[in-house]
């Protein structure tokens, strides 16, 4: 067989500089030697001139070939890197090429980085610094943080200062602000996100800047966020607790729609403790603080039940939180079927029971347990109704639990009869 036709580069070049988004990733790979010809051959301007948009997942093969895909355009950037490479084996010379590379991202026009993945934060973590000097570089058109990789503390502070920047997701605690830094001024974020080892840090910086600030004044450093915020995430943080503390300076942010406490009461050191301790009027003040919630998950509900909630707690959250559509919270069961007959006979629920309510239609219990007889089953799944007009579905883990399960599946087949 002959060679095979030589490469029309010109017309490869007229190709690449007109689009806007690629993705590099090992499931399409290009035919061998691709990369070194897109280097031999590359034109003065680039390959990619116009491009705005680079979704990047890492293998050995692509990685010394990154600046090839560079555009001074570029307004989003994803790094990630796919299972079948798995970076904290990766050798030293490569981790050091990726933090070069990591380094050297175009920043002129970038409004959103995306880099890593939360199962790797550890491994990630390596690349503090290249990060951060990317953060430091960023502009005013720069709006969005999505990274498990932490940030030195210039880098936070020069988020914290963008005029735009509105979604971010942050793994590390805050600075250790004194009062001669305070005030700030948070910017207008409508997204945060707070993984491991971050949430108890911000939470209480939050507290501690808003309770700093004299009451004749108008502006609070946290004025632009508690106007703007709409989606708060808590996400497996390090000392897995749901108290007063841990909530109370959420409930400035009056304008949440989703608020996501993930954790699992097992995240903990002590695997047997219950990690949620609130208590009815806790969570009731927190429904009067957070009018606008669409979705509430406060900690997956478990097994051990020892909370102090009862079922009580749920016709406050649907009274106040009219906007409501997904829900789960801690409740204790063991005494459930009074807590359902109190609750429509208790003097004291009559005129929260005569206002309107949240038009919730699945009710998660995750791993709640349930032990109930058909009549006690049927008072349950009447108290959830006339709590829940809307309801009709209770979601747990079916395949696992086993009583459990059955339990959950005759509540579920009630209620849908309803």
């Amino acid at each position: 067989m002959g060679d095979p036709s030589p490469v029309d580069w010109s017309r490869v070049q007229r190709y690449a500089s007109w689009m806007r988004h690629l993705r590099v990733d090992e499931w399409t790979p290009p035919a061998e030697g691709t990369f070194n010809k897109l280097r031999l051959n590359s034109p003065p301007g680039g390959w990619f001139p116009a491009l705005e948009g680079l979704y990047w997942s890492i293998t050995e093969s692509n990685l010394p070939y990154a600046d090839l895909f560079f555009s001074p355009h570029l307004k989003i950037i994803s790094i990630v890197a796919q299972w079948s490479w798995d970076i904290s084996s990766a050798p030293p010379d490569v981790l050091q090429t990726l933090a070069s590379t990591i380094s050297t991202l175009p920043t002129s026009s970038l409004q959103r980085i995306v880099v890593g993945a939360d199962h790797d934060t550890m491994s990630w973590a390596y690349f503090k610094d290249s990060l951060s000097s990317v953060i430091l570089r960023c502009g005013p058109s720069f709006t969005e943080y999505d990274s498990p990789i932490p940030l030195s503390d210039a880098a936070v502070n020069h988020l914290i200062h963008l005029p735009h920047f509105c979604s971010w997701r942050i793994h590390n605690p805050p600075p250790n602000y004194s009062a001669a830094s305070l005030p700030l001024t948070f910017p207008p974020l409508r997204e945060l996100t707070l993984g491991k080892g971050a949430a108890r840090g911000w939470l209480s910086l939050f507290q501690r800047l808003e309770h700093g600030v004299s009451t004749t004044k108008c502006a609070t450093p946290l004025s632009k966020t508690k106007e703007s915020l709409k989606n708060l995430n808590a996400k497996r943080f390090s000392v897995p607790i749901i108290d007063a503390s841990f909530v109370s300076p959420i409930q400035r942010f009056r304008n949440l729609a989703h608020l996501n406490v993930e954790i699992y009461c097992f995240d903990g050191d002590d695997k047997s403790q219950c990690a949620f301790k609130l208590n009815n009027d806790n969570v009731t003040e927190l429904a009067m603080a957070l009018t606008q919630l669409r979705s509430l998950l406060l900690g997956r509900t478990c097994p051990k039940n020892t909370c102090s909630t009862t079922a009580s707690c749920l016709l406050p959250i649907s009274v106040h939180c009219t906007k409501l559509e997904s829900l789960e919270v801690h409740f204790k069961t063991t005494n459930i079927v009074n807590d359902f007959k109190n609750i429509s006979e208790d003097p004291r629920s009559q005129q929260l029971r005569s206002l309107p309510r949240c038009p919730l239609m699945c009710l998660d219990v995750h791993r709640i347990p349930l032990s109930l007889d058909g009549p006690g089953i049927e008072t349950v799944a009447k108290g959830m109704i006339d709590i829940f007009p809307s309801l009709g579905l209770c979601d747990g883990l079916e395949t696992i639990w086993g009583r459990l399960s059955e339990r959950i599946k005759e509540l579920r087949e009630m209620l849908r009869e309803m």
